[in-house]
């Protein structure tokens, strides 16, 4: 079995830890494999009372998913990309619906694929080291293993401040947005950790004694900036409105947004706005492999993947380049359902 992933069980607690520290222990295929067969065998185990996830050593909770598997891929015929996101949003949607209790630790970069294991589970800890993102705008992505379920149901317009800039949130942040259930020391982890395996059915006893007030959460001093000037679900509106703000904060931003793929960053308020209106959590994840599955083998994703991993030259060429060339026609495309025979279905 791959080492990638370690898979015990401690006490009544089934441990998944996750083990690539040179990858910031991304995801890749096997990862999801293993957790959603342990899962699967937990399920049914009465000796498994809840099951743990964190990350065995170095930085890092879970930086996303195998990116460069995805690029390769998506340069072909795109068949493993569909493979692994099947798999990963499968592994998703179990914890999303999982009956026994389920304890993340955020405990360091927790990004794409990572946000998508944690934020499924009962509990999430959040620390001083937690760096919580969506980044995959910046790729040519779109924040997806269930991004348009979480974020469209975050306050005001939090969420797609989120999606569109890529921002990292500290552990206060994530946090007083209820990303994250608690907020411990980094240093009160692995006591947390070691009475919750000697006592499952005292979790948020245990987590409630060892947390602390965290630091104040500095990104809501721009709440109602964000508010006002991602109130729009066009793109061109946001920009426009960043534009003639004026200020500091605004100019930052429509700076931030000039570097990320105008193709995606559509993508990402079409795929809130209609995340907002999912009725389960399925469905989110039928429409988002859907997306997935056209995005993964389009310019802007292999482009974006070249200027940031490969190259590292920060400076991709996306196509279309702006907002404007970006259709509606374009975006119906992309997430236009998939025939039955290809769609995705839960584990």
């Amino acid at each position: 079995m791959s080492q990638d992933l370690l898979i015990d069980t401690q006490g009544a607690v089934g441990r998944l830890r996750l083990n690539r520290p040179k990858a910031l222990h991304a995801l890749n295929l096997a990862m999801c494999e293993g957790m959603l067969a342990a899962l699967d065998d937990w399920r049914t185990d009465a000796g498994v009372a809840a099951v743990l996830i964190d990350h065995a050593e170095g930085r890092g909770f879970c930086a996303g998913g195998d990116i460069r598997l995805l690029s390769e891929s998506g340069a072909g015929d795109g068949v493993a990309a569909r493979a692994f996101f099947h798999t990963e949003y499968r592994l998703n949607h179990r914890l999303f619906t999982y009956a026994k209790p389920t304890v993340a630790f955020m405990d360091g970069v927790t990004m794409g694929g990572g946000v998508g294991i944690a934020l499924p589970c009962r509990w999430r800890i959040a620390t001083e080291n937690t760096r919580f993102a969506m980044p995959e705008t910046g790729i040519g992505l779109f924040p997806d293993v269930g991004g348009g379920w979480y974020l469209s149901r975050l306050p005001g317009r939090i969420g797609q401040f989120l999606a569109l800039t890529g921002h990292r949130l500290d552990g206060a942040e994530a946090h007083a947005l209820g990303l994250a259930t608690h907020y411990l020391p980094a240093a009160a982890l692995e006591e947390a950790k070691a009475a919750i395996v000697a006592d499952p059915q005292g979790i948020e006893a245990a987590l409630d004694r060892l947390a602390v007030a965290p630091p104040p959460a500095r990104l809501l001093d721009q709440r109602a900036a964000i508010d006002r000037l991602f109130a729009s679900d066009t793109l061109e509106d946001v920009f426009a409105a960043l534009a003639a703000d004026g200020s500091a904060f605004a100019a930052e931003q429509l700076g931030v947004l000039r570097s990320k793929s105008p193709q995606t960053m559509k993508v990402s308020l079409r795929l809130l706005y209609d995340g907002g209106l999912m009725q389960s959590f399925a469905d989110e994840m039928v429409q988002e492999y859907a997306v997935a599955s056209r995005v993964v083998q389009r310019h802007d994703f292999l482009e974006g993947v070249r200027a940031v991993l490969v190259d590292k030259d920060h400076a991709p060429r996306w196509q279309p380049a702006t907002p404007e060339g970006v259709t509606d026609h374009l975006i119906d495309q992309i997430f236009a359902p998939l025939p039955p025979a290809e769609a995705w279905t839960p584990a």
